[in-house]
């Protein structure tokens, strides 16, 4: 994104193309997977029949409204590395099995939220197991990833569950009972808090300014982000999903699958238009040190890339303990974390 001054408000329009979508520091990379997958087989996976013309192992072909990713017969993302950043990933419908070389592995669902600090290397895995039998298995997630800075890129890896219950929604209504909803996933909106994030991660910093909101507008109705309490932070309103959004002081509306830079030292005041809108907010002072990226891997030079695949093929970043690459759990099994220290806790 390249500054270019439309509104005191708006800073700069981006259109929202083939994912990835276009982010800007301490954010690295935020795609919205949304997947209408069919009834499952047995074995938590599509009928044999439709993954014919697909790409299986790398399929993000949309084919009949859905992709396998990486997976075979679980559509997903088998075993993969990182190192030196963590993963944000905003379940909206379905559920995710995640499964790690630290032994960890979890079960979350609609709602949920799994904030992965990924540090000095972890493998993991996240399968979306189709549940329902007698009936389609709709999934849709964020998966936002965001930088560590230099001196936290090689902590100790580890992940946080923020259960849907422990995820503050801050819901008004005017006066025609058009409804707004932010769920505050990180930072705060107006009183509400969103629960601590993991300890290493830049958004712990309160002089950091992260905020992630997830927000629901009825057409009509008018929302207002409030202003930063804090200094140079950057903010982008990805709008996704609706009729046309308005924003005070400025003399155009947007039209869907559109990124707002906004000013956030100042309010901002939203309108949904013509439908109902679906926009998600990720806000943070940037880190300001050198990215240097290749694939799952994220340092501020090339030589840290190269150590890093070095580690890699020397270590695995800990050995796989899973007899697959893409685990799943029973299709009973509900929402639970089970942690690399043993510790279990159960979806809220």
């Amino acid at each position: 994104m390249h500054p270019m001054s439309m509104s005191d408000v708006v800073l700069q329009t981006v259109p929202l193309g083939a994912p990835p979508w276009p982010t800007l520091d301490p954010f690295l990379f935020c795609v919205h997977h949304f997947d209408a997958y069919p009834a499952g087989e047995e074995h938590m996976g599509p009928p044999a029949k439709t993954l014919a013309g697909r790409a299986i192992g790398s399929d993000f072909s949309g084919k009949d409204g859905w992709s396998m990713y990486h997976g075979e017969r679980v559509p997903g993302f088998p075993a993969h590395p990182h190192r030196g950043f963590e993963t944000v990933t905003v379940v909206r419908q379905g559920h995710i099995d995640h499964s790690d070389s630290l032994g960890a592995t979890a079960r979350f669902g609609p709602g949920d939220v799994q904030w992965m600090t990924a540090g000095r290397g972890i493998v993991h895995c996240e399968m979306f197991p189709l549940r329902e039998r007698d009936k389609g298995n709709t999934g849709e997630l964020f998966q936002i990833w965001m930088n560590l800075p230099a001196k936290d890129k090689l902590v100790e890896p580890h992940f946080k569950m923020l259960w849907d219950g422990t995820i503050p929604e801050v819901r008004s209504e005017d006066a025609e009972g058009r409804e707004t909803r932010v769920r505050v996933v990180a930072g705060s909106f107006g009183d509400a808090r969103a629960p601590s994030p993991p300890p290493h991660s830049w958004a712990s910093r309160p002089e950091a300014g992260v905020a992630i909101w997830t927000i629901k507008m009825a057409a009509g109705s008018k929302l207002t982000l409030p202003a930063s309490t804090t200094p140079d932070v950057a903010r982008v309103a990805y709008f996704f999903e609706g009729g046309t959004l308005a924003v005070e002081g400025t003399d155009k509306t947007f039209t869907p699958k559109t990124a707002l830079v906004l000013d956030a030292d100042q309010p901002a005041t939203l309108e949904a238009r013509g439908a109902a809108a679906d926009i998600l907010v990720l806000q943070g002072r940037p880190i300001g040190e050198p990215v240097a990226q290749h694939g799952p891997f994220v340092m501020n030079t090339k030589e840290e890339i190269m150590k890093a695949f070095e580690d890699y093929r020397a270590t695995r970043f800990g050995e796989w303990p899973w007899e697959s690459e893409a685990p799943v759990h029973p299709r009973e099994r509900g929402r639970f974390a089970k942690h690399a220290d043993g510790t279990v806790e159960e979806g809220r």
